[in-house]
């Protein structure tokens, strides 16, 4: 694997605090090609000697304006057990339902736009179902759940310009953790 020549904006750009905009499809060649190249990274980013050859931190989710670009899509490369990978690709997300029950990482969630140690929890729910259109333009209804569902719910929030330190409490970083389960 070749790695693709992405620069990932670092949390002190603002672009990372703003919304991003729909995209329109037909997708332009350019954002098909922008979709292969995030993938590639996310799965040398979780690869071990591709990660330590390159220098890379693992990240399962890459939102578009996280590379420079503010349009409502994203991708997230999923690890399975037998070491391939399950791609989601996500563009113009709503959530359409969530679960009341919510959940936290344990180790706490951590981002490829932010390069530091970040204490405390982000609630996040459980499970959610959401609405989306695939690289095709075609619309699709997904339930996702636990890591899965905690990921498009980060990169949601990148769409809306909101970084997953926003939703820790300032003053209380692990408010309510024993209302949540730990993932």
């Amino acid at each position: 694997m070749k790695l693709p020549n992405i620069k990932i904006l670092d949390e002190k750009d603002k672009l990372l605090k703003t919304t991003s905009k729909e995209v329109n499809f037909p997708l332009s060649k350019e954002i098909k090609q922008d979709i292969k190249d995030m993938i590639t990274y996310l799965k040398m980013s979780q690869i071990d000697e591709e990660r330590e050859k390159y220098n890379l931190r693992a990240g399962m989710g890459l939102a578009y304006v996280q590379i420079g670009k503010p349009q409502r899509l994203f991708v997230i490369v999923e690890e399975l057990e037998d070491g391939s990978f399950k791609d989601y690709i996500v563009i113009n997300p709503k959530i359409i339902s969530q679960s009341a029950e919510l959940c936290y990482v344990g180790e706490g969630e951590g981002c490829l736009s932010i390069n530091r140690e970040v204490e405390g929890i982000v609630p996040r729910h459980a499970r959610i179902t959401v609405e989306a259109y695939d690289i095709d333009g075609q619309k699709y209804t997904i339930r996702v759940r636990e890591d899965i569902a905690i990921a498009f719910q980060h990169e949601i929030d990148h769409l809306n310009g909101i970084l997953f330190p926003d939703r820790i409490d300032k003053k209380d970083p692990y408010k309510n953790i024993d209302l949540m389960r730990e993932i």
